[in-house]
């Protein structure tokens, strides 16, 4: 008899594989899910040696500039100050394809920013989308294997992406962005850049507000026809690492401008999406858009192993006046970006050139395979202790925040995974629906259930019913009588 009961590695059970255990339904995620940190540290180490997502990719030196101080919201010194600079390293990529793959292949890019600051590094980890397929970090692996080859044909299987989207809805709306136009960008000089978490600033005084990071591009967004793209994966899969490198090179230097959007701290309570779900976005009209300044990538690497390929990102790697929030996504990814970096490149990755800050990194971490550093000498090696090692800094402390609620394995209290979707649709030209839908009819025609491709126009049909119709259309399906 087959047990089809979903287990541990170690065999125990597994109550709920789709909500991470969390402080009520907005979090924080409590480290005692076991089964959460378990799936994430194996799915970390599921590739050697390239990374597990965002593999191909590529990057490039420059710097930020201030244009508007920031310090009435932030404590951060890289924010503060019109006419601050800070050096930077940028790298892109594509989210699924492994090392040798396209450039131009419908995906979303990643576009992770590593400034190195006066009090230590800071990455802001994001995608060229404000938003996100999943809002749990516990069904990321899952998500990712739809994304990868199948383990038996070993060829990518358009039937599990479907598949999970469908039974996912809260996929929709990302859905929606990437099979439009902007889910293949010309360039990536000529796509805009999202932290797509929401973050906490805090400022000298210990005020707090909640912010979301854009960066837009000042070369304009521009996209590419599905035609021009897969002409050219077959004649230049590199075609945007040659890009951005030949720019660069001409002294073409590409540059996006940096916006925040500001949620007073008790705003979260009553705005009418969760501020924390990463499949939603706030609208600018209730929160606009606030120039912080300006990026430039004005050099290229001198070594691609040594600076694209070691650079380790994470959304973990924060400075004073930068702080977390609830979103169940970015709890999982503080754990699993510092981790996934311990295995690829080791437990010194700090160490590396690329990664290491320009001022010094004074602590207590000692040994450890490949350590390049004097490994602290003969300097105290523990804390406390009584020969003036390194101390805390009581001003780098967080913020404290209220917790409550019972510990559970939990949504987030909205299962609204269709206005916004809709409202992205209905904000389209008659021109960008067309390919919205030609995009995605294409897609699904290669998916083997037409069980899997109903429920998915389901959800077309309840973001917006034209949007399903002309799905259910182009695949010779009917509009299912149960959302007409």
């Amino acid at each position: 008899m087959v047990n089809n009961r979903l287990t541990t590695s170690w065999g125990a059970p597994v109550g709920d594989n789709q909500n991470s255990i969390t402080a009520g339904s907005r979090g924080p995620t409590l480290i005692q899910d076991v089964h959460l940190l378990e799936k994430l540290a194996h799915f970390n180490r599921e590739r050697v040696p390239e990374r597990v997502v965002h593999a191909k990719g590529g990057g490039a030196h420059g710097y930020f500039e201030v244009t508007n101080d920031m310090s009435p919201y932030t404590k951060a010194k890289l924010f503060n100050g019109v006419g601050k600079r800070t050096p930077l390293f940028i790298r892109f990529s594509t989210v699924a394809g492994e090392l040798g793959s396209a450039d131009t292949v419908r995906d979303p890019r990643g576009f992770a920013v590593k400034f190195y600051t006066e009090e230590g590094n800071y990455d802001i980890v994001g995608n060229n989308t404000p938003i996100f397929f999943i809002r749990d970090a516990i069904k990321f692996p899952d998500f990712i294997h739809t994304q990868k080859r199948d383990p038996k044909t070993h060829l990518k299987n358009p039937t599990a992406v479907w598949d999970f989207w469908s039974l996912s809805p809260e996929s929709l709306h990302q859905v929606t962005y990437l099979f439009g136009d902007r889910g293949l960008p010309l360039t990536w000089r000529h796509m805009n850049g999202y932290a797509s978490h929401t973050f906490k600033w805090v400022n000298a005084e210990g005020e707090a507000v909640w912010v979301k990071y854009h960066f837009k591009t000042d070369q304009g967004v521009k996209n590419m026809d599905p035609e021009l793209a897969a002409k050219i994966a077959g004649e230049n899969p590199d075609y945007h690492i040659e890009d951005l490198h030949n720019a660069i090179e001409k002294g073409d230097y590409p540059s996006w401008t940096l916006y925040v959007q500001i949620m007073p701290l008790e705003d979260a309570n009553t705005y009418k999406w969760d501020p924390f779900d990463v499949t939603k976005v706030w609208s600018h009209k209730d929160y606009p858009l606030i120039e912080v300044g300006k990026m430039v990538l004005n050099r290229n690497p001198e070594n691609y192993f040594a600076e694209v390929e070691q650079a380790a990102f994470s959304p973990g790697t924060l400075v004073p006046g930068v702080e977390t929030s609830p979103d169940k996504m970015l709890q999982g990814r503080l754990f699993a970006y510092h981790d996934t970096q311990r295995y690829r490149i080791g437990a010194n990755f700090n160490l590396l050139p690329i990664n290491q800050p320009k001022v010094p990194a004074s602590n207590y971490q000692r040994d450890g395979f490949m350590n390049p550093s004097t490994n602290g000498g003969g300097s105290v090696y523990y804390e406390p202790n009584s020969f003036d090692g390194p101390k805390e800094d009581p001003n780098a402390k967080i913020v404290p925040f209220e917790v409550s609620g019972v510990a559970d394995s939990v949504s987030y209290d909205s299962d609204d995974h269709y206005t916004q979707a809709g409202d992205l649709y209905r904000l389209m030209s008659d021109e960008e629906k067309t390919r919205l839908v030609n995009n995605i009819v294409a897609s699904m025609k290669l998916v083997t259930l037409d069980e899997i491709k109903q429920r998915q126009i389901e959800h077309f049909y309840k973001a917006d019913p034209e949007y399903g119709a002309r799905v259910a259309e182009g695949l010779g399906l009917p509009v299912p009588e149960a959302v007409k």
